[in-house]
């Protein structure tokens, strides 16, 4: 739950929700989940606990050739903690900037003022000192967690903040409830547009959004998985984690718009018109907000910063933490060595993010590493179990014989037909928008190296990873292939 819950349920559901048909959304969203979302995650689940690796080796024990697979996918989640660390920076500072709420009335000069926004993409300016002290932070807490291991270090961490969170999370979402206007964000969000649900791009979003929230093809869920005893209810646990994490967007979503439609009510503007996601929704409009409220702004702001940290800190750790588990295996090295290996990579790379034109380069990175680097892996993952391997009727056995909750036919239909032609139509969607259209109209040669670039060399790790001789490959193999016949 810790992996799953991350920034993007707080500032990303809320927006994609009103924009793809307000309340009629819950309808291709319950879908996605139940069709793709915790199909794959189960898949996931059975690839890492039957494995007992990270997800090359997982990968590798299905098929030696198709190691780079596990090594794609940690690339994606390498390239996403060197942005994703950034942003849980500026989380940290705005929530000193929220004792006696320091960003004053104008939140949106005061943001570009706190990163330096340079004023065109290729003017990289030079680091932003103030956000590289916050950034720092971050890394320290997060690498303390790491150095710890999985029980005393990240499971430790996440049963203290994830509850913490939600808690948090809570107090916003009834604070939300009872301001004046609230009735009127909820509206927005609520309503249903059904004539939204013939249009093709919803059911691309609801998709989109279901696989970025939950984390599959990230390879985060095969390294947690392969942590769990192997007597563990996989499906079960697929099931609680995948509704969890539903439950707790759609609660966040309630507390968002509630305050949203009160921002609205304040300013006498409709609430369309203060809606925003992602970056300008943290860290201007709830700023705002934060303003107007009529009592205990500080505490509020405290509040809601601290849940965004909360949230970006537990999924931070994941996301390392399949890169470090697939390093270990790969070149035998102890936590230590690798954890350190992996955090100061990423941390030499996260600079590029803390300069003046950081805030263009991330955009852009986030927007293709999700699009077509997370998605992508998703999919060629699903084909490679289900098609060239054909091992679906293997893995649900292993899952049957372990949970309470039995999978039947419907799941290998899911996986095996649905969930990839559904892929595959979110990727050919996502690329023509691409080339009909620049993003955010960056020009071309960014796009290409921070966009396009950047997902290809993902794909480009993966190759050059299983190239590189292992410290025991066989023994590897040989192992993998011992556990299955054992079975």
């Amino acid at each position: 739950m810790g992996s799953a819950i991350g920034l993007g349920n707080i500032w990303r559901y809320p927006y994609i929700a009103y924009e793809n048909g307000g309340g009629a959304f819950l309808l291709p969203y319950f879908i996605a989940i139940v069709t793709a979302g915790i199909p794959v995650l189960i898949l996931e689940y059975t690839l890492g606990n039957r494995s007992r690796h990270a997800a090359p080796f997982a990968f590798r024990s299905v098929s030696r050739r198709w190691e780079w697979l596990g090594w794609w996918q940690i690339a994606v989640s390498f390239f996403i903690i060197t942005y994703y660390i950034v942003i849980i920076g500026w989380v940290l500072s705005y929530l000193w900037f929220s004792v006696g709420t320091q960003w004053g009335d104008d939140t949106n000069a005061f943001f570009n003022e706190y990163i330096g926004v340079s004023e065109s993409f290729w003017q990289m300016g030079g680091i932003q000192w103030n956000v590289l002290f916050a950034v720092a932070i971050a890394w320290a807490i997060t690498y303390a967690i790491l150095l710890r291991g999985v029980s005393k270090g990240i499971e430790v961490a996440s049963k203290i903040l994830i509850p913490s969170l939600i808690l948090m999370i809570l107090v916003i979402t009834i604070r939300g409830l009872t301001l004046p206007g609230a009735v009127e964000g909820l509206n927005v969000l609520l309503t249903p547009d059904f004539s939204q649900l013939t249009n093709g791009s919803v059911w691309v979003a609801a998709y989109g959004q279901v696989f970025f929230s939950i984390g599959v093809g990230f390879s985060i869920m095969i390294a947690y998985s392969s942590y769990l005893p192997r007597r563990s209810d996989l499906t079960n646990s697929a099931f609680i984690v995948g509704l969890a994490n539903c439950g707790f967007e759609f609660m966040a979503a309630l507390g968002v718009f509630s305050v949203l439609g009160f921002l609205a009510v304040q300013q006498g503007v409709p609430v369309n018109e203060v809606v925003e996601s992602g970056i300008g929704l943290a860290f201007v409009t709830f700023p705002e907000i934060i303003n107007q409220l009529p009592a205990l702004s500080s505490f509020f702001g405290i509040m809601f910063f601290g849940a965004l940290f909360f949230a970006g800190i537990t999924s931070a750790v994941s996301i390392l933490e399949c890169s470090i588990a697939g390093v270990r295996e790969k070149f035998n090295l102890s936590r230590n060595a690798a954890v350190s290996w992996v955090c100061g990579l990423a941390a030499i790379v996260s600079l590029i993010y803390v300069t003046e034109g950081g805030l263009f380069y991330l955009d852009v990175v986030d927007r293709f590493i999700n699009n077509y680097g997370l998605v992508a892996a998703a999919l060629v993952e699903v084909i490679f179990i289900a098609w060239v391997a054909r091992r679906l009727g293997l893995f649900q056995e292993y899952a049957n014989e372990r949970s309470y909750f039995r999978l039947g036919r419907w799941w290998i239909v899911f996986l095996s037909i649905i969930t990839p032609v559904l892929l595959g139509a979110v990727t050919i969607f996502n690329l023509y928008n691409e080339v009909t259209t620049p993003y955010e109209d960056y020009p071309w040669s960014g796009l290409l190296i921070f966009g396009f670039g950047v997902a290809v060399l993902c794909v480009a790790v993966g190759f050059i990873m299983q190239s590189v001789k292992s410290r025991d490959p066989e023994s590897t193999a040989a192992e993998s292939e011992e556990r299955s016949e054992s079975r």
